[in-house]
């Protein structure tokens, strides 16, 4: 792992896969805050977009405040984890001349992309409808809590409770429990990202047929609700077919068994058997020949019928040994299984920066670390886009 004193270290070497920005080129205007946007940025400015990220003055995006732990620069670890690859612009919608930039940025944009409740970009000067008429080649994209008639914030807690995830997610007989990190932002940021690209390619797919896309084509807007209801997948499909509301399993699946969560003798483990055959594999694994041997026991329907037998029977098996014992056993056999890891184990397996986070996905590369709130103003309010060829990249 990287320290945050390594950071400019990092190198990114010809014919290696970090090497690939197939976004270069692209400029991006970040008018959001806190997590699904930035997130959505983060990853785009990975694959090597410009992106410039516009802040309040005198506070910035609400993340910058979201600690501790801070790093060395007083540099919140929230905020870190969604905005390097960044420049950063401290603007006041207020002001004339922030204005008249923030339009001049975004008449050279690709794309901008916002999270402001209905109608307040606009009383502030910044119509999109306006914009996208005036910049033909515009994808605006907008992420909102609840759609583009609702005035209510959008936070990923709120819409864990309302989507119904909080619902099944915690044991049975316990509170409705939130997911421990904010997946909903995470997914809406995902989301955001994929509706961008795929407007990116009807954009282009249009000039190259001699057309511009309509706006509304080049409009894309993710609401967290609709992100978090999507990704509830199975367990809304389940609801459909059988009629019944969801429940909570805990560490349990409500459709196979056994896949969930056993304590072995110093720690826990998971057990998670996907088909008929790997159940074979796993009871032989763990010495429970008799269940192997059991025709009742041979489809994943048998074994959701005796959920109690299969789970009670390897339960107390698993508690006679060490977890590494059993999942060196079932690794042996092609069995689906884990360790239960903390954070700080699992980040072992990967390069990862105290100050610009995990390596990026999909052939990214970091290239600027987080900034400090208006950290670019001065170079961007002289440079505008060509900014990006003047501030130092880590390579």
């Amino acid at each position: 792992m990287f320290a945050a004193t390594e950071i400019k270290t990092v190198k990114a070497h010809k014919g290696d896969t970090i090497m690939s920005q197939n976004l270069k080129g692209f400029k991006i205007l970040d008018l959001s805050r806190v997590l699904a946007g930035p997130y959505c940025t983060m990853m785009l400015g990975d694959l090597g977009a410009s992106v410039i990220k516009v802040e309040r003055p005198g506070t910035g995006d609400d993340t910058r405040g979201w600690g501790p732990p801070f790093d060395d620069r007083g540099q919140a670890a929230y905020f870190l984890s969604a905005n390097r690859n960044k420049l950063s612009l401290a603007a006041d919608f207020r002001n004339a001349d922030d204005l008249q930039l923030l339009r001049s940025l975004i008449a050279e944009a690709d794309i901008v992309i916002e999270n402001y409740l209905p109608g307040v970009l606009a009383r502030n000067g910044l119509d999109s409808d306006l914009l996208m008429a005036q910049n033909a080649k515009l994808i605006w994209c907008t992420i909102s809590g609840f759609g583009p008639e609702s005035q209510r914030p959008g936070y990923d807690f709120v819409a864990q409770a309302e989507s119904g995830w909080m619902a099944i997610t915690g044991e049975p007989d316990g509170e409705p429990m939130k997911v421990g990190v904010a997946l909903v932002d995470v997914i809406a940021g995902k989301d955001a990202a994929i509706g961008i690209l795929a407007a990116v390619a009807g954009r282009d797919r249009a000039a190259r047929d001699g057309e511009v896309l309509p706006a509304a084509d080049r409009r894309v807007h993710v609401t967290l609700a609709s992100s978090a209801v999507a990704a509830l997948v199975n367990v809304t499909q389940n609801s459909l077919v059988s009629g019944k509301p969801s429940k909570r399993w805990g560490n349990a699946h409500p459709n196979l068994v056994p896949y969930q969560l056993f304590h072995a003798e110093d720690r826990p483990l998971v057990i998670a058997v996907g088909n008929d055959g790997q159940w074979q594999q796993a009871a032989k694994a763990l010495g429970l020949a008799d269940l192997a041997a059991d025709p009742a026991l041979a489809t994943n329907a048998g074994r959701l019928a005796q959920r109690d037998r299969v789970v009670s029977a390897i339960a107390a098996r698993v508690g006679e040994a060490s977890a590494q014992q059993w999942v060196s056993r079932l690794d042996a056999v092609g069995v689906p299984c884990g360790l239960v890891r903390e954070v700080h184990e699992a980040l072992a397996d990967v390069t990862a920066s105290a100050r610009t986070g995990v390596t990026p996905l999909l052939n990214g590369r970091v290239r600027f670390e987080p900034p400090l709130l208006d950290e670019h103003g001065v170079t961007i309010r002289e440079k505008q886009w060509s900014s990006f060829d003047v501030v130092p990249i880590l390579e």
